[in-house]
């Protein structure tokens, strides 16, 4: 499914538009060499693009790796200029999980992905961020690969992407709180099988699932022009407090969701954000939202 073939008659600077401009694929993109770091960062117009870049491994995962994948998501937050992040794999595949070679090290160089305050944060780090980001899902995402697109806020595919937990078939439980995100997404049922056998779900069967959201060929021009868009027409007051009220509404009753909503609405009505939308709209052009505070 082409997200912009489905959408291709929705594309101009008009406020009401839903299109996402074409916009260059990874190849195009001016990034860091791959030798220079094993996870790679570049802001473009409001988007940042985080890229994991081991691909000779399928951008298998190391503590380091995952330490430097933080970290970028935490700079992109703390950026002013950045609405959005979209984060991808180099090469054929997204992340093939941890790196085979720790994995045969034993229990105490294990240890490194589950202790310290980055790893810790690995699973929950993208739910706190005022911006949201975009998982493009390029290839094989496994194991520690399969929750980080879990974690992310939207999700797109290629056709030839690969979903596995794996956890089961190597005696490990289901780690880094993804038996809390995958039903939430899919459904407990669909959690349920897919994590207890661990097998590999294809991009077709992802999407039918409701997993991701499109399967593209260019998965990678898909998100960024999706983020793209939203940079362009959304108040990053508006994305902050929506993610918020997401996150917090797992854990509320509807009256108690509905509640706080009325109280967020009185304050979002004085708020210059809706000002700025309105100008827009008489004008007929993109909104100038102020920055986050």
């Amino acid at each position: 499914m082409d997200w912009r073939a489905t959408h291709r008659n929705l594309g101009s600077s008009s406020p009401n538009d839903t299109t996402f401009p074409r916009s260059a694929s990874i190849s195009d993109m001016a990034i860091e060499t791959p030798s220079e770091s094993p996870v790679l960062y570049e802001v473009r117009d409001r988007v940042a693009l985080i890229t994991l870049n081991r691909p000779s491994a399928l951008n298998a995962l190391t503590p380091e790796m995952g330490v430097q994948y933080v970290t970028r998501l935490r700079e992109a937050d703390a950026d002013p200029q950045v609405r959005v992040a979209v984060v991808t794999g180099a090469g054929r595949g997204f992340c093939a999980g941890a790196d085979v070679g720790l994995l045969a090290q034993g229990p105490e160089a294990l240890d490194a992905f589950s202790i310290g305050d980055d790893m810790s944060a690995l699973p929950t780090l993208i739910s706190t961020l005022s911006i949201p980001v975009v998982a493009a899902v390029n290839g094989p995402a496994a194991g520690v690969g399969f929750v980080l697109p879990l974690a992310a806020d939207v999700r797109f595919a290629a056709p030839t992407a690969t979903f596995a937990s794996m956890f089961s078939r190597l005696g490990l439980i289901a780690e880094y709180g993804c038996a809390w995100l995958l039903p939430r997404i899919v459904g407990p049922a669909r959690a349920s099988e897919l994590l207890l056998s661990g097998r590999s779900v294809s991009a077709d069967e992802a999407l039918a699932m409701g997993l991701v959201t499109s399967v593209t060929d260019d998965v990678v021009a898909t998100a960024i022009d999706w983020a793209n868009h939203v940079a362009t027409h959304c108040s990053p007051k508006s994305l902050r407090a929506i993610k918020a009220q997401l996150l917090e509404g797992q854990s509320q009753t509807f009256a108690e969701a509905s509640a706080q909503s009325l109280t967020g609405m009185r304050e979002s009505f004085r708020w210059p954000d809706l000002l700025a939308a309105l100008a827009a709209r008489a004008e007929k052009r993109s909104p100038n939202f102020p920055p986050l505070d």
